[in-house]
């Protein structure tokens, strides 16, 4: 007869859970306002520029779909967290930022800049446009560092 080993499934902690939570609907929600203001209403670029228009039109279906999966799985993981009073909100808020600057920054400099899918816009002087990119998604990812740092002052009493 076999003794039954219980079983335990690997968890983080309520502080690591929360960021990455949060992380995933930052890419989510930037992925989400990229392709909406960027792709759909200024038209400016499409998430893959170097085919047909029609080729366009499906990498940016596609990147939508992959934009609302994150934060869909994102919000999933938020609510387990609250349901088990495990959400740690500032580490949830700075994963947030963190995850929607890194995925600027990486839209930015891999996207554009290294594999050349597309740019920001075309038929200008890119340098502007580039610097204010890449300005935003430093400034979130240092605000999610920041407002992540929080909750272990709080945790140290100052």
């Amino acid at each position: 007869m076999s003794q039954a080993v219980p079983q335990t499934r690997p968890t983080r902690t309520p502080r690591a859970a929360s960021w990455w939570s949060g992380a995933l609907v930052g890419v989510g929600v930037a992925a989400f306002v990229d392709e909406t203001v960027f792709h759909q209403l200024l038209h400016w670029h499409h998430f893959y520029d170097r085919s047909t228009p029609e080729a366009g039109l499906v990498s940016d279906g596609l990147f939508h779909a992959f934009g609302w999966f994150a934060v869909v799985a994102g919000l999933f993981w938020f609510a387990a967290l609250r349901r088990r009073a495990e959400l740690v909100t500032a580490r949830w808020v700075g994963g947030l930022l963190v995850g929607a600057g890194a995925f600027q920054l990486y839209d930015g400099t891999v996207q554009h800049k290294l594999l050349g899918l597309h740019q920001i816009r075309y038929d200008v002087d890119l340098a502007p446009y580039d610097l204010a990119w890449d300005v935003v998604a430093v400034a979130l990812v240092v605000a999610g560092v920041v407002v992540g740092r929080r909750d272990r002052r709080a945790a140290a009493g100052g």
